[in-house]
This record gives C-alpha cells, sequence and structure tokens, in this order.
C-alpha cells in the first residue's frame, strides 16, 4: 500500500466537487472492489472520498417501475418484496452475482463500476491494456478461454463481471449521473464502452461525475 488522504462526503454536490477538482482522487462506498485494486496496485488514488453518508440509499417501487438509490446495497435489492414478485431477473442476477457478506456491503452503483475478471488484468506481472495502456494484451495470445467472443478488439477481449448489468439492459435501464456539469441519464445498454483503441475507458462516467440511481420502467415482461 501508499499513503493516500481520505475524506467524507455530506452532500452529493460536496462528493462531486471534491473529486472533480482532484485528477487522482475516487469515490468509495462499498469498497468490495476498490480497496482490492488498491491493495493488488492495479489502481492508485491521491484522495478517498467516502460517500456512504449520501441519501442515495433509497428503494422506491411503483407503477411506474423502480427507482433504486446508487448506494442501494445489493442485499436490500435483492430482498425487497416488490422488486422480488415484479423484477424476479434482478434477484437473480443479484443473488447470483456475489456471496451474502459482498451483497451486504456492495452497491447498485459499484457492481456496475466492477472491472474485468481477466487473470491478465488482475496480475501486474502481465502486460495488459486496460491497467496501462498501450502495453499489450496478454490475453489475446494467452489463456483466453473465459473472455470474450463478440465485442472485443485487437486492443483487449476480456468480459464485463456483472450479472446485474445484463439484467438491466434487458429491462431497459437508466443510469442518472450527477457530475460537476450538472445531470443526466444515460440507457444503461450506452452505459458501458466496447474496448475498441481504448479498453482503458470502461463507461461513460468523466472524471467527478457519479452514479447517483438506477430506473428501471415498469412492463409486463419484467
Amino acid at each position: 500500500m501508499y499513503p493516500f488522504r481520505y475524506t467524507r462526503a455530506s452532500t452529493v454536490e460536496a462528493a462531486v466537487a471534491t473529486v472533480a477538482q482532484a485528477p487522482g482522487a475516487s469515490f468509495v462506498a462499498g469498497g468490495t472492489e476498490l480497496l482490492n485494486w488498491l491493495k493488488d496496485d492495479i489502481q492508485r488514488a491521491d484522495l478517498l472520498v467516502d460517500i456512504n453518508g449520501l441519501p442515495l440509499n433509497t428503494i422506491e417501487a411503483g407503477a411506474d417501475g423502480l427507482k433504486l438509490g446508487g448506494l442501494a446495497r445489493m442485499s436490500d435489492v435483492a430482498r425487497h418484496p416488490a422488486i422480488r414478485a415484479a423484477y424476479p431477473v434482478l434477484v437473480q442476477a443479484l443473488e447470483l452475482g456475489a456471496s451474502p457478506q459482498i451483497r451486504n456491503a456492495g452497491t447498485m452503483g459499484g457492481n456496475l463500476l466492477q472491472r474485468t475478471r481477466c487473470p491478465y488484468f488482475r496480475e501486474t506481472t502481465f502486460p495488459c491494456n486496460k491497467r496501462q495502456p498501450g502495453a499489450g494484451c496478454s490475453a489475446r495470445t494467452g489463456e483466453h478461454r473465459g473472455n470474450a467472443i463478440f465485442g472485443g478488439s485487437e486492443q483487449y477481449i476480456a468480459t464485463h463481471p456483472s450479472d446485474l448489468a445484463v439484467a438491466l439492459v434487458a429491462l431497459d435501464a437508466m443510469v442518472r449521473i450527477q457530475g460537476p456539469n450538472g445531470t443526466r441519464a444515460v440507457p444503461i445498454a450506452e452505459f458501458h464502452l466496447l474496448p475498441g483503441d481504448t479498453p482503458d475507458r470502461e463507461t461513460v462516467l468523466a472524471h467527478g461525475e457519479l452514479i447517483v440511481g438506477v430506473d428501471v420502467p415498469a412492463s409486463p415482461f419484467a
């Protein structure tokens, strides 16, 4: 490990402003992914902004669909009676996607921001274009049985690990984002980026933007 600063945010606006103003800053909530990245030197952060105190853990189910806060815990969403009754694919994706301990800590926003489970990405002794642009892709000539069949590129062929994201795409969900320039909503199908020539850029989020919620429309299909 290496030294970094830590602070707690009291409002969404303050959290966004703090991260946006510091190029080496990151948000941290459940930490089930980020802390592993830091310990394994996959990612570095000069400043961690703790967002657990923000009012983003709501779970609202109504006639129009679901409104899930970005900090809603995976276990709370999976246990919600209305979601179990009307959106079983979300429950299944959440429960199969992690252990109970991880679900108790992991958040909806954090789940969507997971990074690949490719062993060449996770093991820093191997070259990896996602971890270090221009280094090369070890998976292309190495063991790649578990990697992408579709959507890869000459630069990268690993897959995204979120079971939840797949279910949300099927349900036409929208991701609500707040950043230094205001708020916006992005269809979940457009939220993650194909690797192309920039596999290190994984989502449409700009630095300082935060997932504040996920909206799922009601439908008989769900």
